[in-house]
């Protein structure tokens, strides 16, 4: 059986997550109170953190807000 080609976006949305992950510890908030604030459930802020899940512009540019860091400090 052939296996998925390597995602050519994973090590970029892994590098976004460290730092959406660093702005939500800097601001103290948990997983959970990121989530809520944002509008998604748990679960997807912990995809998104590590990386494994897309997400859309409008979605990174309220977890930019909720944790008070200017968007491009998220994608640099």
């Amino acid at each position: 059986m052939p296996t998925a080609p390597p995602d050519p976006f994973f090590e970029r949305r892994r590098a976004i997550g460290d730092h959406i992950r660093a702005g939500r510890r800097a601001a103290r908030l948990t997983q959970e109170a990121l989530a809520h604030r944002v509008g998604i459930d748990r679960p997807s802020v912990v995809e998104i953190e590590a990386g494994r899940r897309n997400m859309t512009v409008n979605t990174l540019m309220r977890i930019a807000d909720v944790i008070g860091v200017p968007l491009s400090d998220l994608v640099r």
